[in-house]
């Protein structure tokens, strides 16, 4: 069963090519950076858990959540399925696909085959437009190959992988619910949640507070290394590359609020535009530093990054203050 006339959308970074995909079907269609914006996507958390090889730096606020406050702020249905039966799991999608509804899946991408680097990651997200008796046929990120298909049986073991950020063979759709969005107050609302949480984080190594604590342990981090071109290598490629749009999302969000001052004409949200367009060049700059740093082994160029780190808290908090107040 292939859904007819199915669109797909065109994205980097996961979440918000599943969901975009999800509402270019139900015949709504934004950019990238809107719905990243639009979902209040833009965060920051730097975390060593003992079950990841290497410390994770993210950019962007918990998965799931863009996805539950793009639903919110352009007044649509999200419908959320999750069930530890992989039978069940199944059953729930194919029904879907069956009645012509796109749906979305969040798995773990290492059991994807058109995936050519093997990490477990159970945070990706695709969207599945049909299937046959061999193949279940998705939309994945431009970088992944846009329209894929993977086996049903590794589909099967990519939606029930355990691990940090899974889930429970989660599948979402989203549908009209016959009340009209305003996309301008949509924004608007996007925008002061985002830098209110921004601002408010709950925990030291999230948001501004976060980058000025990565400023300290990436030193840690360097010292403590049993592979430091590994790691630092990595964590720089997954900045720049890992479905983030470049600069840790911040060309994204500097993105969005270009589209947003297009349209609301806000002098606060033109300011806070000027600031990121400053702010998604010195991430670039810090992924360079540490790529250097695992590339020489030289510590100077993690005292380097350290100092970016705090100069970019500073900066993103003032343009998030800035933008709590429009």
């Amino acid at each position: 069963m292939i859904i007819k006339n199915f669109i797909s959308f065109e994205g980097q970074h996961c979440e918000t090519t599943a969901t975009g995909t999800l509402l270019k079907n139900i015949g709504i269609d934004l950019s990238e950076p809107m719905l990243f914006g639009l979902g209040e996507g833009l965060g920051f958390i730097c975390w060593h858990m003992k079950s990841f090889d290497l410390p994770f730096i993210g950019g962007r606020i918990k998965p799931d959540v863009v996805t539950q406050n793009i639903a919110r702020n352009l007044h649509l249905k999200l419908e959320v399925a999750e069930t530890s039966s992989v039978k069940k799991a199944w059953e729930t999608v194919k029904k879907k696909i069956d009645s012509g509804t796109v749906v979305a899946l969040k798995l773990d991408c290492y059991h994807l085959e058109y995936f050519t680097k093997k990490v477990h990651f159970a945070g990706h997200y695709v969207a599945m437009y049909g299937y046959d008796e061999q193949y279940a046929y998705l939309v994945d990120t431009q970088q992944q190959g846009g329209i894929v298909k993977t086996s049903l049986e590794n589909l099967a073991l990519a939606r029930n992988e355990k691990g940090p950020m899974s889930s429970k063979n989660l599948s979402y759709t989203v549908q009209s619910t016959g009340k009209e969005f305003d996309l301008a107050e949509a924004v608007v609302k996007a925008v002061k949640n985002n830098a209110t949480d921004y601002l408010n984080p709950p925990i030291s190594n999230i948001g501004y507070k976060g980058i000025i604590k990565t400023s300290k342990e990436i030193k840690k981090w360097f010292k403590n290394s049993k592979n430091v071109e590994r790691d630092f290598k990595t964590i720089a490629v997954l900045m720049e590359k890992a479905g983030t749009g470049g600069a840790l999302f911040r060309n994204l969000y500097r993105d969005f609020l270009g589209e947003s001052y297009d349209l609301l004409k806000k002098d606060e949200i033109k300011q806070a535009h000027t600031m990121f367009c400053d702010i998604a060049k010195s991430w670039n700059q810090v992924s360079e530093l540490l790529y250097q740093a695992g590339e020489t082994k030289d510590s100077k160029y993690i005292d380097k990054a350290s100092e970016v780190l705090i100069e970019l808290s500073n900066k993103e908090r003032a343009a998030m203050e800035i933008l709590a107040n429009i």
